[in-house]
């Protein structure tokens, strides 16, 4: 049976990659709380780095959805993004 949910960790791995560096960008603009970039930082770099793995992995990949993936922050969720919304075109009958 396949998988109902086929990249549902790509789409934790994106989202956790985003709102980490979030935190990173809040902590560093506000208090600076060593502890909290000690936390956040080693988790978006591990987040990061397995959404380009798993957009690499796609059987449906192309070449600009890794180069999306490639992009810190938003692009895990804009190479997830391009990998469920294209497809072949369907074509009208008149």
């Amino acid at each position: 049976m396949p998988d109902p949910y086929p990249r549902r960790p790509l789409r934790t791995a994106a989202t956790v990659e985003l709102i980490s560096l979030i935190v990173l960008l809040t902590n560093l603009a506000t208090v600076h709380l060593p502890a909290v970039a000690s936390l956040a930082g080693p988790l978006h770099g591990c987040a990061y780095l397995f959404t380009i793995g798993a957009v690499a992995r796609d059987p449906q990949r192309t070449g600009r959805p890794v180069i999306l993936a490639c992009l810190p922050g938003i692009g895990g969720l804009l190479a997830l993004h391009r990998l469920t919304h294209t497809g072949p075109l369907a074509v009208r009958a008149s």
